[in-house]
Formats: structure tokens, sequence, C-alpha cells
């Protein structure tokens, strides 16, 4: 008796094909492969082979061999070699279908990083101002400002109040010992650190030069 598995229940067409659905039709794959070698083991034993003939010199039925089991072993092994390429079509268009999900998941991910990125720009406050110096071991250099680093806010003076440095040095000048809030662009993401204003080795309470930005 011929047996095969029911790939009615597994159809390649199925958008949500999954990995263990391409696992269980690899299985069955591997069921049919051995169904078919039991067959070929039986058609050796016998002699015959696939193809060998079932009639002797005279025409008349081989009686060295069980004849029924070979005609049911060679049909069984057509039977099976049809669901076997039937089978290996499932597997190939279920993992296309599974790549090509995995494509467009990906593909997707970008898309929704690259626009919470967008969103994320174009939410953020026009700078006023761009660190351009940083001394070694400076109050600024301390608090983790880097150069390039592009002001939004420092302590009281943010973007819709900002007029000139003077503000800036205000700000500096009442606030020694004090911590500063200090919201900065930093590779066009928000960063946000506190900036001491003290007494160093070096000029000034900060130890940065910060030049305004042309609005």
């Amino acid at each position: 008796m011929r047996m095969t598995g029911d790939n009615s229940q597994n159809s390649a067409g199925n958008s949500e094909t999954t990995m263990e659905d391409v696992k269980t039709l690899i299985k069955k794959k591997d069921d049919i492969e051995e169904q078919i070698k039991a067959y070929y083991d039986v058609l050796e034993d016998q002699g015959v082979g696939v193809e060998g003939p079932l009639v002797d010199a005279e025409g008349f039925p081989r009686a060295d061999v069980n004849l029924y089991q070979i005609r049911a072993a060679r049909h069984n092994i057509s039977c099976l070699q049809n669901d076997h390429k039937a089978i290996m079509l499932e597997i190939e268009e279920a993992l296309h279908g599974l790549h090509a999900r995995e494509k467009a998941k990906h593909e997707q991910d970008e898309a929704e990083a690259q626009e919470e990125a967008m969103e994320q720009q174009v939410t953020l406050p026009s700078p006023f101002a761009r660190v351009d110096t940083v001394t070694q071991g400076s109050p600024a250099c301390g608090a983790g400002l880097r150069v390039g680093d592009e002001l939004i806010e420092f302590g009281s003076v943010n973007t819709d109040n900002f007029q000139n440095l003077q503000n800036i040095a205000s700000v500096v000048q009442h606030s020694e010992g004090k911590p500063l809030r200090v919201a900065l662009i930093r590779d066009g993401q928000r960063a946000q650190m506190s900036l001491t204003p003290q007494r160093w080795s070096g000029r000034g309470l900060l130890g940065c030069n910060i030049v305004p930005i042309p609005r």
C-alpha cells in the first residue's frame, strides 16, 4: 500500500507560510524518498529493477519472481516520484515566499527607521550657536561638550530668546559653581548634558569657544 503525505494541507500559495511549515514539507520529502528507496530495494531483491521483463522467453509470466510485489512496487515508485516533484515545488515556492516576506519586512523596518529619523529632525529646534573649540581639562570638556555641537538651549538661553553671545556670557557669569542645563544637536540627534561654569587652570569659566549661527 502506498503511503504519501497529505500535501493539500500545506499550500505553497499560503502567504502565511512559516519556517516550521517548510520544515514539515522537508520532512515529508524525506519520508517520500525513504519510501521510494524501500520500493527500489524490493525490486533489487527480486532482481528485475524498474524496467526488467516480467515474462520469460516464451512470453509467459515469470515464475521465479513475485509478480504482484514487483508490479505494486513499480506502481508506487511512479506515484511517489510524482509526489516528490510536487512537494519539491511546494518547498521551493514556500522558501521563495519566506524570502520575499523577510525582504519586505526588512524594507519596511528601514523605511520606518528613516521616517522616524526624519520626524525627529523636523521637530528639532533650530540651533543658535555652535561650539568651535573645546580645551582639554576644561569644565566644558568634562561635561562632554564637543567641537561641532550645535546649541539649542544653554541655561535660560534658547533658540527663541537668543540675541547675541552676551546672553550666554551673562548666564555663565551668574551661574558660577551652579550646573546649567545644556541641550544641543549632535550628528542630527538631540543630546542633553549638565555644565557647571567654574574656575580652572585655563581662561574663563567654561574652556570652550562658542560662535553664533546666522539665522
